[in-house]
């Protein structure tokens, strides 16, 4: 096979581009476009070269008679099993052009979700770390004119000052290394991350943080429910809907609890029947609306319902994050700065009762 056609099936596409993808295809499938003419318009407005390219390779498919969800296979990593599968159940029952509308909602919904939680973040993030940089200026700059002033008593310092003006004597001196271990961690975890075994815990320790655990929580359900509804309403069946949600999942522990729950469901048992055995995971009021929704034949609407449910929880909290998260900020960054005033503090007292 000619390495022209090789380079796109690795084509990494962002989440904002597919979702303009998928509505723009709806828009020209749903005006009585065909597929091949609305692939070209979207061809036409795309701005990169490598995703032109994929575009070339899919209306050369869908034009010689292939399915469009058999050539978007080719580019799996690309839009993944929930687009590939939405689009599939669409061209078999023929409601394409609403499967793309509903895709296309969902996605943005993800979207909006992701773009709160990251926005929610960003401002204690910012906050930690320049605190964290005037710490350290504080101890490479400003602890070493103590130390003179100190050294030249020669008297006995306390334990706290010891640190302190170790600490300091490394990030000066040693700041190389400094740098490296710093370096050193990041591409420890970033190893860690890539054995799944460790990435299993990791994501396991992170959920169970009083904090963060609760965001995480919040945003899986949405995700879940909101994936869940949309391929049972497209007329997936019960166990792929859950195989495809669990491959969509990028959360380890959630992957492998849904893992779990479509072999459930393989042996005719109820999801809620699963989910109410991890209570850690799957909040008592999911288990019950699911429970509630397979006994009566309403689960795409009780799914819905949770997906809009966990949304607003997802708004709500990060709109109250960053006054969430100011007490436990506070208490590190003035843990850090009691640690400075006090290692200095010390000797000087020490230093005017000899006088």
């Amino acid at each position: 096979m000619n390495k022209s056609i090789l380079k796109p099936l690795f084509v990494r596409l962002p989440l904002k581009e597919k979702i303009l993808f998928v509505n723009h295809l709806s828009i020209a499938v749903r005006s009585g476009m065909t597929l091949t003419q609305g692939l070209n318009m979207i061809k036409i407005q795309t701005q990169s070269r490598s995703f032109k390219k994929v575009l070339d390779i899919i209306i050369a498919d869908v034009e010689s008679g292939t399915f469009l969800s058999a050539s978007l296979e080719k580019f799996k990593r690309t839009f993944g099993n929930l687009f590939i599968n939405v689009v599939r159940v669409g061209e078999a029952s023929g409601t394409l052009a609403e499967n793309l509308k509903y895709l296309s909602d969902e996605m943005k919904k993800s979207y909006e979700i992701r773009k709160k939680i990251r926005g929610a973040m960003l401002y204690p993030l910012i906050v930690f770390t320049v605190a964290i940089l005037i710490s350290v200026g504080l101890v490479v700059f400003v602890v070493p004119k103590f130390v003179a002033i100190f050294a030249q008593q020669k008297a006995a310092l306390p334990l706290p000052t010891t640190i302190l003006i170790n600490i300091s004597n490394f990030l000066r001196d040693d700041w190389m290394y400094a740098i490296g271990i710093m370096l050193g961690i990041i591409v420890l975890f970033r190893i860690l991350l890539r054995v799944q075994f460790t990435h299993y815990y990791i994501h396991r320790t992170l959920l169970m943080l009083p904090i963060l655990g609760t965001i995480m929580i919040k945003f899986n359900m949405s995700s879940i429910t909101r994936i869940l509804a949309l391929l049972l309403n497209s007329g997936v069946k019960i166990v792929e809907a859950i195989t495809i949600t669990s491959d969509t999942n990028d959360n380890l522990v959630y992957k492998r609890a849904l893992e779990v729950s479509a072999d459930y469901s393989k042996r005719g048992e109820y999801l809620s029947k699963y989910f109410s055995t991890r209570s850690d995971l799957f909040p008592l009021i999911v288990t019950n609306m699911i429970a509630i929704g397979e006994n009566t034949g309403n689960l795409v609407e009780n799914l819905r319902y949770l997906a809009g449910f966990y949304e607003e929880e997802v708004d709500d909290f990060s709109k109250n994050l960053s006054s969430i998260i100011e007490p436990f900020m506070l208490v590190i960054l003035g843990g850090i700065v009691a640690f400075i005033a006090l290692s200095i503090i010390l000797p000087i007292y020490q230093l005017t009762r000899t006088f």
